[in-house]
């Protein structure tokens, strides 16, 4: 294993048990919480007006299930990285992972637990480096072209012994 990709792997393994201590504290401890920072606002979701504190919550279990996807996604990264011959894109797949997360699923839980919805301008961006991961994925482990498939030797033939 590439050193490209354990390193991929062991960030995905951490983020992926991040999200899920994020994910239990949104289902387990955050909604008290956002009832008393919001008590009494409501926000409009598909044009019905909620709970502030019930679309906040919803917005911070997002962000963890995104992380969660692809953190997965990193460990994909990393197990690649094994045996494809295009480390140049899995490493762009690996990063743009790590920063969609960090802007993405980052974004959400600081505009969540702060209320500043300037927040939510950063996640668009997290959201297209998530988009670029994918692809750059899809192009890493593609065993077409650019020497991505390994080469074996053919049987021995009577000259090569």
């Amino acid at each position: 294993m590439s050193c490209c990709s354990l390193n991929w792997s062991t960030i995905g393994a951490a983020l992926g048990g991040l999200a899920v201590i994020l994910g239990a504290f949104a289902a387990h401890g955050i909604d008290g919480y956002f009832a008393e920072k919001y008590a009494g606002q409501l926000k409009t979701v598909t044009g019905v007006e909620v709970p502030a504190a019930q679309k906040y919550l919803n917005d911070f279990k997002t962000g963890a299930q995104y992380q969660m996807y692809h953190s997965l996604a990193l460990l994909a990264v990393g197990f690649a990285g094994v045996t494809s011959r295009k480390q140049k894109l899995l490493n762009i797949a690996g990063w743009c992972f790590l920063l969609g997360i960090i802007f993405f699923s980052g974004s959400l839980y600081v505009l969540t637990l702060s209320g500043q919805t300037f927040w939510g301008a950063i996640a668009p961006i997290g959201g297209t480096l998530l988009i670029v991961g994918w692809f750059s994925l899809a192009a890493g482990v593609c065993a077409c072209g650019g020497g991505s498939t390994i080469e074996t030797e053919g049987p021995e033939t009577p000259a090569s012994t």
